[in-house]
């Protein structure tokens, strides 16, 4: 198949990620973001055949111009993804970056907060984004996961909360006294009617930029934090439960990650901290 063919397929696609796999826009808009550059590289060099040696030509150029071997990862994984659906769809014959390797990546430590940091961050005065954070930190929740609750996903008999994450799937959580009662003093207050459980000041669903800037001026606050993303208390609530004895596959289902390895970069954390711990306690550590 030729390029512009190819390209044409880019909203079939995209199509195919919203309806069968429920990709937020945000992820929907990175993987167009990823193709169009593809595209336009090829097109650029006035390549028109997609084959294997088109993407490791396109691969060699992002790694030559600087871009680091994760964001090369990401767009080779797009790439990927793109052509295989393309072919669950017969509208490709072959996938030619299926032989591609991945570039390495290193393994990036995810940040995350100290208990007093957390306790410090979540003095807040405002109701919503009391509860906002509370859930964030009980609950581990994504921002798209967290955006995305309604009144009827918090089951305040049981303490649980339905989350809907990544490919559609259900997982339930369990929700924490101290977030239980900042939803309850919230909700006292809430627009009812509305069924999203956290909304902006017009009484629609909050988004996730807006989600981010609520969490980025309450973490403002607190010294020396490693970051003010929403994902950092997702990081913070794997890590404490790590630190405090909790079974690594417990907290994969708890995050709502497919792989264990992908909850296994945060041992590397807590066996940080516990190398500081030693060193500071034990009179022959150095």
């Amino acid at each position: 198949m030729d390029r512009e063919e190819f390209a044409r397929n880019v909203p079939v696609f995209i199509e195919y990620l919203q309806k069968e796999k429920n990709f937020s826009p945000h992820t929907l808009r990175s993987y167009r973001k990823d193709l169009e550059q593809f595209f336009d590289f090829l097109s650029d060099r006035a390549a028109a055949i997609v084959d294997s040696a088109a993407i490791l030509a396109y691969i060699s150029f992002l790694m030559k111009y600087g871009l680091d071997a994760r964001s090369v990862a990401r767009k080779l994984s797009a790439l990927k993804s793109f052509f295989k659906v393309l072919r669950r769809l017969g509208r490709a014959d072959r996938n030619p970056a299926e032989t591609i390797r991945t570039p390495k990546t290193k393994k990036h430590l995810p940040g995350f907060l100290t208990l007093p940091q957390i306790e410090q961050g979540l003095m807040i005065e405002n109701k919503r984004d009391r509860a906002i954070m509370e859930v964030l930190y009980s609950c581990g929740l994504r921002a798209s996961e967290l955006v995305g609750l309604d009144t009827g996903n918090v089951d305040f008999n049981r303490d649980e909360i339905k989350v809907r994450g990544k490919g559609n799937k259900e997982r339930i959580v369990p929700l924490g006294q101290a977030a239980k009662t900042a939803i309850l003093a919230y909700l006292r207050e809430r627009n009812a009617a509305s069924a999203a459980l956290f909304q902006n000041k017009r009484g629609g669903r909050l988004t996730t930029r807006s989600l981010q800037r609520i969490v980025h001026k309450h973490l403002m606050r607190v010294a020396q934090v490693s970051g003010t993303h929403p994902h950092i208390l997702r990081h913070t609530f794997a890590t404490h439960l790590l630190e405090n004895g909790a079974d690594l596959r417990a907290v994969q289902e708890l995050l709502g990650h497919a792989s264990l390895s992908t909850v296994q970069i945060y041992t590397h954390v807590t066996t940080k901290r516990l190398k500081e711990v030693y060193k500071k306690a034990h009179p022959r550590a150095e």
